[in-house]
Parts: C-alpha cells; sequence; structure tokens
C-alpha cells in the first residue's frame, strides 16, 4: 500500500480483486449506525455503487437503519474479504441520495425485489411468514404487469468518506495500516501508518 494513492482509487483496486475471489457478495459490508439513545447498531448491507462522492447503499427510511440515519447522519462500514485477508473501514456523514439515483437503481431491480419494497414493512414485528406473503400478493395484484414506481419510503444513503483505513493481513499478526483521513468530503487526503 502507497501513501501517495488515492484512497477511492485503491478501494476500487481491492473492490475488483473481491469480486474474483469472494466465494458470495463480495458488495457485503457491515453498516453501523447509533439509535436514539446513542447506542450502537450494526447490520450487513449491499455496496451499490461508490466514486470520489461515497459510498451508496438502498434502504427503507422506515427501517432501523433509515430511521438512525436520518437521525444521526453518520455512519461507519467496514468490509472483510476473508478470500483477500483484507478489510477496509470507512467512517463519514451519510445524506440521502437523489431522487434521480434512487429511481434509476430501483427500477434495475428484479421486480420481486420492487414488489418486495412495498410489502415489506422493514424492521417491525412480523405475525407470522403468511402475513407477509399475503403483502405481497396483494402489491404483485395492485401492480399487475405494469410499472412499479419507487415507494416513498425507500431511497438510498451516501457515506461521504472522511476516514478510510486499509488493513492487510501479514504474518505473524504484524500487519499492514494505511489511514487516509481529511477534515471534510471535498478537503485534500492525509495519510498515516498504524501499528498493528
Amino acid at each position: 500500500m502507497d501513501e501517495t494513492s488515492n484512497p477511492i482509487d485503491l478501494f476500487g483496486e481491492w473492490f475488483a480483486l473481491a469480486e474474483k475471489s469472494e466465494p458470495n457478495d463480495p458488495s457485503a459490508v457491515a453498516l453501523a449506525t447509533v439509535d436514539a439513545h446513542g447506542h450502537p447498531n450494526v447490520r450487513m448491507v449491499l455496496l451499490k455503487g461508490f466514486d470520489p462522492l461515497g459510498f451508496v447503499f438502498y434502504t427503507n427510511f422506515e427501517s432501523a437503519k433509515g430511521v438512525e440515519l436520518l437521525a444521526h447522519p453518520h455512519a461507519a462500514l467496514c468490509f472483510h474479504w476473508k478470500s483477500l485477508r483484507k478489510s477496509v473501514r470507512i467512517q463519514g456523514g451519510a445524506s440521502v441520495v437523489t431522487n434521480a439515483e434512487a429511481d434509476a437503481y430501483f427500477s434495475s431491480r428484479a421486480r420481486e425485489a420492487r414488489i418486495g419494497a412495498w410489502a415489506s414493512r422493514q424492521s417491525r414485528p412480523l405475525e407470522n411468514r403468511f402475513a407477509l406473503e399475503k403483502a405481497v400478493a396483494v402489491f404483485a395484484a395492485k401492480f399487475g404487469l405494469g410499472d412499479i414506481p419507487r415507494p416513498p419510503h425507500w431511497s438510498g444513503f451516501r457515506v461521504a468518506p472522511r476516514r478510510i483505513e486499509f488493513w492487510d493481513d501479514r504474518m505473524f499478526r504484524l500487519h499492514e495500516r494505511l489511514v487516509f483521513e481529511r477534515t471534510d468530503a471535498a478537503g485534500e487526503w492525509t495519510t498515516e501508518r498504524l501499528y498493528p
């Protein structure tokens, strides 16, 4: 790892390697948020895009993560690619993607997934599996063979990185850690190496 690298480019190189080596979902990433009491909450999501502006995933705004990010717009992400023995940690502010971005991604999803976005009351109690299947059937009938619009409560978040740490496994636990940091989303990156 080189201190002069652009961290987004370096992430892209590692992600490309993961796409070739990970047996399932190289885009799977742990997302950490905090709830109304300041308690941490973490779950897996799928990365759906990244560029110099940030790292994007999609969700139901009424889910636990949606509610938490709308109230406290800061997040941490952690990728762990076991096949590569590498991980990347990202911290930054979270903002809602544009309607155009959310509409474009939503329309690219499988029809069943779009119906599911309407049917699922994500993160809320489910009395039984039949209730979910019934809701799916109701929305499938409602939309028929027509277009399925994006629900108003469904969109995406972009995590604009302030800090990105690259961790690379080394023998005898003498791992390599390189941190890129900036004070704001438009700032210049500074780098430092950390002890393992």
